[in-house]
């Protein structure tokens, strides 16, 4: 499985902003499709999460309301709708998959800057 999470750049206090997470490989219906980020001096966290069949979607707490998880099938991505951004949403964005109890694949980040 080959992931490649785009779309970060520099945006202000409660703009919005969309990650997509290009996946390629053998890739199941049932298989967990994560995003995770990392800001400067703190351990990565998980952010939300969705099945490769659309469905499931699960938030981190600090990102309900405000962020969407979602697929794109035509484009075959993971998408992370982002609304509402507070300069603690900065951070470098990762996008994960998981074929069973860990993510076992990732991709490269994409930083997210909000400024306030």
């Amino acid at each position: 499985v080959q992931l490649q999470a785009s779309g970060g750049g520099l945006v202000q206090a409660g703009e919005s902003l969309r990650l997509s997470c290009a996946a390629s490989g053998h890739i199941l219906s049932g298989t967990f499709m994560g995003w995770f980020r990392q800001a400067p001096g703190k351990e990565r966290e998980f952010v939300a999460s969705i099945r490769w069949s659309g469905r499931n979607t699960h938030y981190a707490d600090s990102v309900k309301g405000r962020f969407s998880i979602s697929r794109d099938i035509a484009l075959n991505t993971i998408d992370l709708h982002m609304t509402s951004l507070m300069p603690e949403d900065t951070a470098v964005y990762y996008c994960a998959a998981a074929y069973s109890a860990t993510y076992d694949y990732w991709g490269k980040g994409t930083l997210v800057t909000v400024s306030s």
